[in-house]
């Protein structure tokens, strides 16, 4: 397909993928290849200027969130965050990933 998108993960988000539990992992690899065809498909994050949009999923009974950027004709996948807490913590590896 001509109109697929390219994933790009942060090395952050790499090590933070091999610290999630087995079955957290695979629902997360399912959801990434999901983006391939329509990234916009998940919520988008307001209070930044960017198309910051996230994936819901949960391990080991925490509530979790993939972020990720969408940069046409890529998608910049940032971080694991912990719901709720996690947010504060965006701004920083946006930051450091050069974004903001």
């Amino acid at each position: 397909m001509d109109d697929e998108y390219n994933l790009k993960p942060s090395r952050f988000f790499l090590e933070q993928v091999e610290e999630l539990s087995d079955k957290a992992a695979r629902i997360v690899e399912e959801k990434l290849r999901l983006l391939k065809v329509n990234p916009f498909r998940n919520k988008r994050l307001h209070g930044l200027d960017l198309f910051l949009f996230r994936i819901r999923f949960e391990d080991e009974r925490k509530e979790k969130r993939v972020v990720y950027l969408v940069d046409k004709p890529d998608v910049k996948i940032i971080c694991v965050i912990d719901r709720g807490s996690g947010y504060k913590k965006l701004r920083k590896y946006l930051k450091q990933l050069g974004y903001l």
